[in-house]
């Protein structure tokens, strides 16, 4: 998986985690002394805090691992990896005993905690359950594939030694035999060498002029 594949699947990944939580969890009624029942809804984002907070970190994970470096992008991953556990783990505990996030519901709503039908729990917490250990997978798969990211095109280099020394070979004969030097040798000395005449060009000087 690219660097930039994986940016857009947890930024897709933080925004489909919101599109979950947003919606109804969790629906019940209760009984006011204005009405005998009246209905009760819990949004994810109430009833799981854990969602949207996992949902911000995704998304800021993905920005990270556009911008960061090496080591801050296996971090970035790392805590989406957690974002992504944050999400199931909070949305398992509503699946599991939804009666605390309808209580509370209901204590908001009208001002009573007595229930007086069951708490009915809708899809979305399944669809969240989906986007977190998504977020996951995404996580440990870009942290797999995280070590070529870094990875640079090569340079084209001149061949020969460093720091400008001539390389062994024809050049560096001719450099040290006074005969092939252009200098000793006035019939040659109107040529211009085409490797001297680019590194020439290169330093913005004309190597037509003596």
């Amino acid at each position: 998986m690219t660097r930039t594949r994986t940016v857009l699947a947890l930024l897709v990944l933080g925004a489909l985690t919101f599109g979950t939580g947003s919606p109804t969890w969790v629906t019940t009624t209760i009984a006011t002394a204005l009405e005998p029942e009246v209905a009760v809804a819990a949004p994810g984002t109430s009833a799981a805090p854990g969602v949207g907070a996992g949902a911000l970190v995704l998304l800021a994970a993905g920005i990270a691992c556009a911008l960061t470096g090496r080591v801050a992008r296996y971090v970035a991953l790392a805590v989406a990896a957690a974002a992504g556990v944050l999400v199931v783990v909070s949305t398992l505990a509503v699946v599991g005993d939804p009666v605390p996030a309808a209580t509370a519901a209901a204590s908001a709503a009208g001002g009573v905690t007595d229930l007086t039908s069951p708490v009915a729990l809708t899809a979305w917490p399944w669809a969240a359950v989906a986007t977190g250990a998504l977020a996951v997978a995404v996580a440990v798969w870009g942290a797999v594939a995280a070590r070529g990211w870094a990875a640079t095109s090569g340079r084209h280099e001149r061949a020969g030694a460093p720091g400008g020394e001539p390389a062994d070979g024809p050049a560096a004969d001719s450099a040290e035999d006074p005969a092939a030097d252009p200098a000793a040798d006035p019939a040659g000395s109107d040529e211009i060498d085409p490797h001297d005449a680019w590194d020439a060009l290169s330093r913005g000087d004309d190597p037509t002029r003596g």
